[in-house]
């Protein structure tokens, strides 16, 4: 399996912007497609975002289309969720994934293979 470790969460203003990272290791970066997904206390974790192994393919929730921008550096073994016009709602542990699967169920969290620890974004109003 691949480690992850996540960074960049924050207190943030509503409106402002935050840039989380996600770093690998362990196994080869460009064999998995990556996702971000968020969990609020007592919720399940929701899918967010996802990039495919290239770069060259990306999903969104349809909430967070126009405000989020999921990109990865594969010489780096990163991937970067790019945060802009936040908003309370979007207050959550967020967690970036790894999966060998397909990219057609990468919405669903049981796809992935590998978790990081999470990182806390909290947007105060």
């Amino acid at each position: 399996q691949v480690q992850l470790v996540e960074s960049g969460g924050g207190l943030v203003q509503a409106g402002g912007s935050l840039r989380l990272s996600c770093v690998a290791s362990g196994r080869i970066f460009n064999n998995y497609h990556m996702g971000w997904f968020r969990q609020a206390p007592g919720k399940e974790r929701v899918f967010v975002a996802a990039i495919n192994w290239s770069g060259s393919n990306t999903l969104y929730e349809e909430f967070v289309k126009g405000r989020f921008t999921i990109t990865r550096d594969n010489a780096r073994n990163k991937v970067y969720l790019q945060m802009d016009k936040l908003e309370p709602e979007h207050t959550a542990g967020y967690y970036c994934g790894a999966s060998s699967r397909s990219w057609d169920f990468l919405t669903q969290f049981k796809q992935f293979d590998s978790w990081g620890q999470g990182t806390q974004v909290t947007v105060s109003s």
